[in-house]
Parts: C-alpha cells; structure tokens; sequence
C-alpha cells in the first residue's frame, strides 16, 4: 500500500528541508506555518518549482534563527504543499499535508537552502487481526475519550474519524498530533517506526493527561466550594447582624465611619483629595466590615487621614545657626555649604520659592549622605532618606493601584507619612544605581517626583489623588553622573564632592572620627591620643581612597585594641606610636617609592579618573621586531584605543624632528600595555602619557619618574583638556608626586583647589606635545 502511494505521488529521492519549530509534523495531518526565514522561503519555492513535495523536520532548540544540521531532527514527514499565500510582511503561509514518514540520509546542499536525500519509511497499514493490538486501538479510544470528558479539547468531526480508524499506526499518529505534547516526546512518537510500540507510548502519554485533567477538575470543584462557603457565610453574617441590631448592640463600622468622617474634616486637605475620601467612605459605610473591598478602602482611608496634609515644620532662618551646624557636623565642603545658605537667605526674603533639588555626586566615604542629615538639622526640619541602589520596580516609586493584593503606597509618600511634614529634607541614596526591567523604569518615575514645575501634583497610584512635594527639599547623592539618564539629570543642580587632601583628613579625624570611635568603642575621653604625624603615616600607608570610610575603620580597629587592654586591667592614657601602628594594623599596605625607583624608558606615569575618586596609572610601553603593528592590552575601551592611535600616528609625524628613523615603525610592533589588567579602562585623557611612552621608546630617552601627566592629544600634537582635575591632583599627592603636567586649558580649574593642594605641587600647564617632553623625558 505504502509503495503504491510512493508510486502514485511520485516521491523524489532529494528534496528540499523545512526546518519547523514549536511544532511536528506528522503524516495524515494538515497544518498552516508561516514561513519568515530567507532559507526557508527559498526551500518552499524550489519544492512550488518541482513536485510541491518538501521534508519537514523539527528544530531541537526553537529559538535558533538560522539552525546547524546537528539542530535539526534526522526524522520528519514527507509532505505536499497544497496552498501557498504571500503575506504583505515579506512572509509566506503555506499549507501543507504530511505524507509519510521519512529520515534524512544526508544533506546534498547547504546554501542558500538545504535540500536533503531522504528515504521514506514504509509501513503496514491493512487493519490488524491480532486480539492483542484489537485491544490496545480500543484501549486508547476509551482513553481519549475519558479525557475528553474531563475536558480536553477536542473536535467532533475528528473524535468521528478517530472511532473509524482500526489502524494502530495512523491512529497514534492522529491522536498525538491532537494531544498538544512538548516538541521532544512528539519527536519521540515520530521516531518510533513499530506501529504497535508507537501507540503504546500514546497510551502512556493519554494516562498521564487524564492524571493532570483529574487534578485540574479536583481543584476547580474545590475552588466553587469555597465559594459557596463565602456566600452561606456572607448570609449568616448579614443575619448576625440584624439580629444585633435588634439586640440594640454597638455597630463597630458605624463608630469607624464616624471616626474616619471626623478626621477627614478635622485634617486641612485638598478639596478634591476631600471629596475623594468622603466618596470612598460613604462606600465603605455601604459594604460589610468583613468584605475583601472594605478592607481595601478601610486601609486607603487610613493612608489619606495619615498623611501630612498642610502640616510643615518652621524653617529655621537664622543664618549665622545654620553655619554654625554646618561647620560643626562637617569640615571644608564649602561650596555646599554656601549653596544652602543661599538657599535660606533667598528663603527668608521669599517664602513662596520652590525647593531645590540638588545631586551631590562624588566617590564613596565623602559625606554626601551625612551632609542631608546635617542640612535638615540646619534649617530645623524633618530629614527622611530612601536608598535606590537596586530599584527596577517604578512602583516602589509611584505606589502600586489598590486593584492588588498587599498594594502599597510608594517610598515617596511612604517617607512623607513617617516624617509628619510636607517640608522634610529627602535624601534619595544612589541615584546612578537605579535598574529597569519589565516592571518599569524608576528613573522615568522620578522625572515628576523631581521637577518642580510638575511636582506640586503629584499623583501616586495607590492614592490616586495629588500631593504637593513642592515644598520638600530633595536631595540626591551618586558615586558619578554617567548612569543618569540625560532628561533626570536635567532637573537637578550638580555639585561635585571630590575627596579630601591629607590635611583634610587628619583635621576631619582629629576632630570628627577618633572622638565618635573612643564613643563607640567604651573608651574615655582623652584615654587615648592620636598625634597628627601618626594619622599622616596611617593616611600614606594604609588607606588610598578619596573618602574617609577606610580610616575611620582603622582607626575603629586601634580603639579596639586598646579597648582590649582597659579590659584586661590597664586602666591609663595611650600615646599610639608608629611601633603600636604596625602591630595594631600590620606592616604599611602602600609605598611611595615601591612603584618607580628609577627613571626608565618607555614607563610614564599618569593620572586617571574613577568613580571613587583620582587614581595613578603606570602606561608601559614595549617593542618587539614586526611588520608596525600595535598591540594594545589593559581592557582598554574605544576611547583609549583611539587616543593610542592619535599618539602613535603624531609621534611617527615627529620621528624626523628627533632623528628617529622612519624605517623602525615599518619593522617593528609597539605593544602598549596599561595595568592592571583585570580593570576595564576607558575616557579621554591618557593621550600625552601614551605618547610619552611612546615617544620614549623609540628615542631611548628615559622618562622622569617624579613626573605624572593628563590630558588628550590630537595627531597634530595639540593637548586637550579634561575633567576631574582635583582628583587626579590628590591621587598624584598620595602617591608623593609633585610635578604634573595638565592642559593649558585646565588652568582656570586650579581656582577652585586648596591652597594648600596648590602649593604642594609645581604644575606645568602645555598646549602642545613638544612642551610635554621638555619637562617629562631625561636630556631632551
């Protein structure tokens, strides 16, 4: 019978492959695919083209774009192609009819489609006679019907033709086709060539589907159970209730709609935000106290009447008390500082002004969040801070609507709740840690929560009525700007942070970290003495950080210590010696001199930028006999690549001015090399130190070692300016570098420095490269 079909359709040995996913096809089964892949669309033309006869195989992995030959399935069905339409999207539907059976021998061709050599697989399909597989073809329709019964859908006409059907094989091929199985255990059924074992396995498959369906209608005749229950136990709580009624017992919702009524009139709120409350309370007077719905409207009365609604604290406008706070709870930051007085002053001659919003940006360990609690404490209001750092939900901005289950509020109004004012100093912590995902953007959220020409309204989902956050000074902290999107930062006034020089620190610590570490520590006042040269040499040997957080621990680990010793019976006054230092702490972590102890050829040394402060790079630079290749290596980013290129090129452009000879960057590789190398590195300002590097290198000229340098190059020798200069300043002064070389361009930034910062070093301000190796490179 088999061979007679094969005979009368006329079956190709080679045809070309479909490769299907989320699908298998088997024969006897008619079925649409949309067609979207080139190669695909191509392998349906070629069969339209020929005898309309195409080999279906299902891909192993349905997410592949353009699958492998070890992707696809080896067995499938031959099918004809009896329609064809072209969708106006570039795709085709095509339908199709599976044929028989078939398993690919081999591929004849790979591009632009495949087209494959396929043997039909031959089967037997007279009815049975044996009472085994009688049997078995009965067994299996009474499955299917049991499952149809449980629910299963299934289509009359095709249950009709089912029951027709005494052929073990075809029945199982039309039953699995129907039954909706995972890719793998249809390909399973596919492959099995035996029409008895085939339809065996569909027999497993069948119990198991009847196993889940009887699970499924357990949980559904449980689920209208429970729902039963709710309604007879509504009708006797309504008969409870009218009997108490007649009882003259108190109404406890009646008490808690007068007690919510007495609050939303007594509470100064919005007159829309009013009716809104008294709208929900008149509904929550109507239901029962034990509803789903009055437990939802019983907790967003209790947020409305919670709320701050015209409560504000008096702003405390005395200037010359709020520098004195200022300066008692932080050293230096004057700019800060001065931005808030002018805040007041402006605040004192206009009550009406709108808050600022101000973003301190700066390296870990400088105060940012400490100074909101000191600005707060200034000006005498209530001080709520939020941490972003994580935040992906935009409801934990905006709230959640009442529609779900455990709806809340979000941080905002939360935060508002807890101060008791409208007017509170809010700090949102690490703004530039914000996330997105499907639930939303948080930073798109925080586009009205921080913009003062929106925010006098701002609606949050749960509440769904406005609140003014015009009034509420918002501040926000972050490590670096680069993570906030444009349209956020927009709305925010910037000041910079950068770290503290040593002097700072040890004044901060004198007067700020060793009393709150004695405090903490069980310690006396004046029990033990930390001498400023002592706090210099924990500074230079075991901290490198533009904050303080580092020190504060270490000098926290020799409190403790000597906290050991008062314990232990050594009640007396401490002098911490440079001895006690390195046993409390260990030997020194960091060394001037252990970085470059000479001048040498082809090692330059400069200063980077991070977001935790300034940072000394050390860029190597060697060559090695090649074709003038450049090898560069550091995780360098697109930035950097293209500056080492820049100086490159502009250094070849000079080699005739200083006797190099142009045949050796035709003959030789540069590799350039910038540790560490685990470190991603990027931005625009090592320009001049590579091609100080470089240029050394080929001159043999050595670089001086007390030298460090930034800034950009151009390929015509032109120096750049660049950001961060303050912090690459202190990174050089930790390291014990005191000439740098920095853009002409950048002078006006050394306004701003400390005296002090500015005295240390001997700056050398260039507008070309030619000046860069006057002062950096030995005998030029």
């Amino acid at each position: 019978m088999e061979q007679q079909i094969e005979n009368e359709l006329n079956i190709p040995e080679v045809m070309p492959l479909l490769p299907v996913r989320d699908i298998v096809v088997f024969p006897y089964m008619v079925v649409p695919l949309f067609v979207g892949r080139e190669s695909s669309i191509a392998s349906v033309d070629d069969a339209l083209n020929s005898k309309r006869m195409i080999f279906l195989a299902s891909q192993k992995d349905p997410v592949l774009e353009d699958p492998k030959k070890e992707d696809i399935y080896t067995t499938g069905v031959i099918a004809m192609i009896l329609r064809m339409l072209k969708l106006p999207d570039g795709r085709v539907k095509i339908l199709v009819q599976g044929l028989k059976r078939g398993v690919l021998e081999e591929y004849v061709q790979e591009d632009p489609f495949y087209k494959v050599k396929v043997s039909s697989i031959d089967e037997d399909e007279s009815p049975v006679s044996d009472l085994k597989v009688e049997a078995l073809i009965r067994y299996v329709k009474d499955q299917l019907a049991r499952a149809v019964s449980l629910g299963k859908p299934m289509l009359p006409d095709l249950l009709a033709v089912i029951e027709t059907i005494n052929v073990p094989g075809k029945l199982a091929d039309i039953i699995v086709a129907n039954l909706g199985l995972k890719i793998s255990e249809s390909q399973e059924v596919l492959e099995e060539k035996d029409p008895v074992v085939r339809l065996d396995k569909v027999s497993h498959f069948l119990t198991r589907e009847i196993s889940i369906l009887e699970v499924q209608q357990k949980i559904v005749t449980d689920a209208k159970g429970e729902i039963d229950k709710s309604q007879r136990e509504y009708f006797l709580r309504e008969q409870l209730k009218a009997i108490r009624k007649e009882l003259g017992d108190d109404d406890d919702l009646s008490k808690e709609v007068e007690e919510f009524e007495n609050k939303i009139n007594k509470i100064k709120m919005p007159k829309d935000v009013k009716d809104e409350a008294l709208k929900q309370l008149k509904r929550l007077s109507r239901m029962h106290s034990d509803s789903a719905e009055a437990t939802v409207i019983r907790t967003f009365l209790e947020w409305i009447v919670e709320l701050p609604w015209g409560k504000f604290t008096k702003d405390n406008l005395d200037l010359t008390n709020a520098k004195k706070v200022l300066e008692e709870d932080h050293y230096g930051l004057e700019e800060v500082k001065d931005r808030i007085l002018d805040f007041l002053a402006v605040r004192k001659l206009n009550s009406k002004m709108k808050s600022p919003i101000i973003c301190f940006v700066g390296p870990p360990g400088v105060g940012k969040t400490s100074l909101g609690k000191s600005i707060a404490r200034s000006m005498g209001r209530k001080f709520v801070r939020i941490s972003l750092g994580g935040l992906r939900d935009e409801a934990e901005i905006r709230g959640h609507r009442r529609t779900y289950i455990g709806a809340l509020p979000g941080k905002i109004i939360q935060g508002l709740r807890n101060s008791g004012s409208s007017n509170p100093v809010f700090m949102l912590d690490e703004i530039d840690k914000l996330g997105s995902d499907f639930r939303g953007d948080p930073s798109s959220a925080l586009l009205e929560v921080l913009d003062p020409e929106q925010n006098n309204a701002f609606v949050d989902h749960y509440l769904g009525v406005p609140f003014d956050l015009s009034k509420v000074m918002f501040i926000t902290t972050a490590n670096y700007l680069d993570p906030i999107p444009p349209a956020l930062k927009d709305r925010m006034e910037i000041i910079h942070i950068p770290g503290y020089i040593e002097e700072e620190k040890i004044k901060i610590a004198q007067k700020y970290l060793i009393p709150r570490q004695i405090k903490e520590n069980g310690l006396k006042d004046g029990q033990i003495f930390i001498s400023n040269p002592m706090l210099s040499f924990i500074i230079s040997g075991y901290t490198r950080e533009s904050g303080l957080r580092n020190l504060e621990r270490l000098i926290g680990t020799i409190c403790r210590k000597i906290a050991r010793k008062v314990a232990t019976g050594e009640d007396k006054n401490f002098s911490i010696s440079k001895k006690q230092v390195v046993k409390f702490l260990g030997p020194e972590k960091y060394f001037h001199e252990d970085e470059l102890k000479n001048n040498e050829i082809g090692i330059v040394t400069g200063l980077a930028w991070t977001p935790y402060g300034g940072d000394v790079l050390f860029i190597e630079c060697a060559k090695f006999k090649g074709k003038g290749n450049l090898l560069l290596t550091g995780q360098l980013g697109d930035v950097m690549k293209e500056s080492a290129r820049a100086a490159l090129t502009y250094v070849r452009s000079i080699a005739e001015k200083y006797s190099i000879e142009a045949s050796v960057f035709e003959e030789t590789d540069l590799h350039l090399h910038v540790p560490a190398g685990a470190i991603p590195k990027d931005g625009p300002s090592a320009g001049i130190t590579m091609a100080t590097g470089i240029f050394s290198l080929f001159t043999g000229k050595k670089v001086k070692k007390d030298v460090a340098m930034t800034g950009e190059i151009t390929i015509t020798g032109k120096v750049l300016p660049i950001g961060g200069l303050k912090e690459k300043l202190l990174a050089a002064k930790r390291m014990g570098i005191k000439t740098v070389i920095i853009p002409k361009k950048n002078e006006n930034d050394l306004v701003k420095l400390p005296k002090g910062l500015k005295s240390y070093f001997n700056i050398v301000a260039v507008e070309k490269f030619d000046e860069v190796i006057k002062v950096a490179i030995e005998d030029i």
